[in-house]
This record gives structure tokens, sequence and C-alpha cells, in this order.
């Protein structure tokens, strides 16, 4: 669709979503519904993409940085046609369809987009989107025949009560060949309710000429818009309970499906297995047979074939999990790599590290990263062996075969076949505790004497 260019309205102030971000950058599954809407389009080669703002323009030319896309700016904020010819200047030159959506309205689907495009190629002068949802509220109606083609459009606060009783409801997307779409929209006046310049009269403005304008039906929730808080989490639900659809059609097993949270880039493999309440934060990788278990959490990691983690595990950016290995409840991995089937089975903090093949971690273990300026690497060799409640201080390496015992606070290396223990010697003051007992109890009995003294 390299001929081919979309317009995004992204001008509006989001009152109703009460925030200092700007509207079309509050995530849905960890990423900007903006760039939801965005990918789509490149996706679908889409090379020319113009973006207009007005509220808070310095955020999205932020969000918008390394991406080749236009920006035009909308003030005064005159309505939605206004909005959609400020973009003019930006597609100086440029011949061919164009497509002018709402960046609120981030489902909008590959397929639908082509269907508008094909609207086109079929003789039509302008294609709309419209939808039939269970409650029209105060949408804009669509007046249509039953081949689609479309006899008047038009805003709600202006439709007659006949009117408001159609259930064809305008999304607002709209498609034209550049040679038509800068004359409808220049033509496009305000004489209507709230004196604003609509987009929607760009159709109107086609069937007045005698073209053909035809509508494009989808499905009410790929159209939906994103208009506060309420409809923020109402998107991400729906885009959750799709991604669970798919990722049980692809192979992967959902013991709660309803419990588990994916990112908008979780890559899951065939027989995988997650328990409930699984959340994957982005950049999460999981190959074949792995078995991600009830209440861990996910970010930024990488799990090898038959790889196995928590309960109650905390995957972090940089954590690599090698062929059958594991972590286990309440143990927590970040910028570390645990060797193939190595075993941190609870309870460790293993961070700043690499862990070698078949090395076993004991119980309340941690490796020691951070001085409060520095961070440092620890490393432990294939086969070792680290004993529980032991605190390995970086920068420092446990050699092949080694053991560290328990308790132990290491700062040096460790060779390769090496035991190396760091304990204070056990010190044993016979009938001490004994004597302690005797003495604090006479004196909780003193001052309860006392006490009950005072109260007289």
């Amino acid at each position: 669709m390299k001929d081919f260019a979309a317009i995004v309205l992204a001008a509006g102030k989001g009152t109703r979503m009460k925030s200092d971000l700007h509207k079309v950058l509050h995530p849905i599954a960890g990423k900007p519904m903006l760039m939801h809407l965005l990918d789509t389009f490149v996706l679908l080669g889409i090379n020319r993409i113009v973006v207009v703002s007005g509220d808070r323009r310095e955020q999205l030319d932020k969000a918008l940085e390394g991406r080749d896309i236009a920006t035009a700016l909308q003030d005064p904020q005159l309505g939605t046609a206004h909005a959609a010819l400020q973009a003019k200047e930006a597609l100086e030159g440029f011949s061919g369809n164009i497509m002018v959506c709402f960046g609120d309205v981030p489902m909008v689907r590959s397929e639908t987009v082509q269907h508008l495009n094909d609207a086109l190629a079929e003789g039509a002068k302008v294609a709309v989107l419209g939808f039939r949802p269970a409650d029209a509220l105060a949408y804009g109606r669509i007046i249509a025949d039953d081949n689609g083609t479309v006899r008047k459009m038009v805003e709600f606060k202006d439709a007659t009560e006949r009117e408001k009783k159609t259930r064809l409801c305008n999304s607002g997307l709209i498609v034209a060949h550049s040679d038509d779409m800068w004359p409808l929209l220049e033509a496009v006046d305000n004489d209507n309710a709230q004196g604003e310049y609509y987009l929607p009269d760009v159709a109107t403005g086609a069937i007045a000429l005698g073209d053909k304008v035809v509508v494009i039906e989808c499905e009410p929730d790929e159209v939906a818009g994103i208009n506060s808080r309420a409809e923020l989490a109402e998107a991400e639900q729906r885009w959750q309970a799709a991604r669970r659809l798919q990722a049980m059609a692809d192979g992967a097993t959902l013991k709660a499906p309803d419990s588990v949270f994916f990112s908008h880039d979780t890559k899951l493999g065939r027989d995988v297995t997650i328990d409930p309440h699984v959340v994957f934060g982005p950049g999460v990788t999981v190959a074949d047979d792995v078995h991600i278990k009830a209440y861990t959490h996910l970010e930024g990691a990488t799990l090898a074939t038959g790889a196995q983690a928590g309960p109650f595990a905390r995957l972090r950016p940089g954590a690599v999990m090698e062929e059958n290995s594991f972590v286990g409840n309440f143990v927590e991995m970040k910028k570390a790599t645990l060797g193939t089937g190595a075993k941190a089975s609870h309870l460790s903090y293993i961070g700043d590290a690499t862990v070698g093949k078949d090395a076993n971690i004991g119980a309340g273990t941690i490796t020691c990263n951070y001085d409060g300026y520095f961070k440092y690497q620890t490393v432990i060799g294939e086969r070792a062996f680290i004993g529980s409640n032991s605190a390995l201080i970086a920068p420092v390496t446990i050699g092949d075969d080694a053991i560290v015992a328990a308790g132990s606070a290491v700062s040096r290396d460790v060779g390769a076949g090496d035991l190396r223990m760091v304990r204070a010697e056990q010190l044993v003051k016979q009938g001490w505790a004994d004597r302690f007992h005797d003495t604090m109890k006479k004196k909780k009995a003193a001052a309860k004497k006392d006490r009950a003294k005072k109260r007289k």
C-alpha cells in the first residue's frame, strides 16, 4: 500500500482521562494506544503517515522520535475536518488514497483498512467505516442502502428523531483519493449545532456532487474509542481476551486464562504451560515446553526449552534461563544467565551473574552486585554448589565443581573443586541463657509490681 497515506487525528485534550499524559499515549498491553495503530499501518506498508497534534504536542513529538512519521499542528482546534486539513502541507506532492482516522481508536485491523482501500478501487469516491453497536448512544448516523451506498451522514446532535433510530453508526474513519480528499475537506463548512468543521461532511459533500460513497462495516470493538480510564480498561480487557485465545490456539495451555496478562510483544512457543496469575511485561520470549507457575512476573526475560519458573518467581530484564533450568518460589533474577540444568529452588536473588551448567544455588543465596555506586559480576561455574544463606560479594568467581558452605560470605574467588567456608568461630557460654532469662523475668515482675503500686 505504498500509494496510501494515513492522517491520524490526535489533537484533542482528552480531559476525561484526567491525566498529565497525552490520551493516545496511555498504554494497552504495555504499548501506547497510538503505537498499536501506527504499527498496524507499518505492517500494511503505508509509507506516508501524519499525526495531527494539538494539546501536549511535545509528548507526541518525543514518542514519535526515530519513526518516519510526520506531524502537523492544529491550533486552534475547530473540528475534525479542520484537523485533517492541517496534514495537507506534510503530504504535499503525495498522490494516492488517504485515510483519516483517530489516535484513540487503536484496534483498527489491517484487513479493515484493506477493505476501505478496495472500495475505492471498485469505483467509490469516498469510503467510510461503519459499525452497529448494541447501544448507538450519541454516535453519528449513516443512512445507507442495503448494498452499502451511503445516502446521508449526520451527527447525532443534528439528526432527526427518525435518523437517530438508525443503528448503523459512523466510526469516523474515512478514505478518499488525494485528488478528492483535499477539495472535499476544504469545502466543509461549520453550519451545524456545534459550529465545527465535521469530518463526516467530506462524505456529505461527495454525495452532494453526485459521487458514490460506500460504507464498510466492522465489529464495534474494532472501532471503540478510548476517552476515559474506564474505556481504557475495557480496551485492555478486550485485547487480553483476544491474546489469550491466540495463545491457546497456538499451542499453549492456560490453566486459568482470565488471570494471565500478556504484553503486546510476548512470544510463546508450543506446549508452554502457564499457571494462574502470571503476568508478562514487555520483552519476554518463551520457548517450547516451558512451565511458568502461579504468581510469576516476567519482564525482558528469555526462557529456553524445558525451563521452569515459579511459583512466585520474578524474572527482571536481562534474565536468561537456559534449557531445563529452574527457579522456584521467591527467586528473583536480573541481568543474569542460569545455565542448562542449573537450579535456584527458592528464596534467592541472582543479579548481574552467570551461573554455569547444572549448578545448584541454595535457599537464601544472594549475589551482592551493588556497592552503592557500581554494579559487579558474579560468575558461578558448572556443577558448583552454593550452600544456603550464602552471600557472594561481587566481583567474584566460583569455579567449576566448587562448594560454598552454607552461611558463607564470599568476597574472594573460589577455585575449581575447592570448598570455601566463611563463618565466625562458634562460642558457647554454658548456662548463660538460663541466667539471662532469670534476670529478665525478675525485672519484668518488678516493673509490673511498681505499676500496680502507682495505680493505687
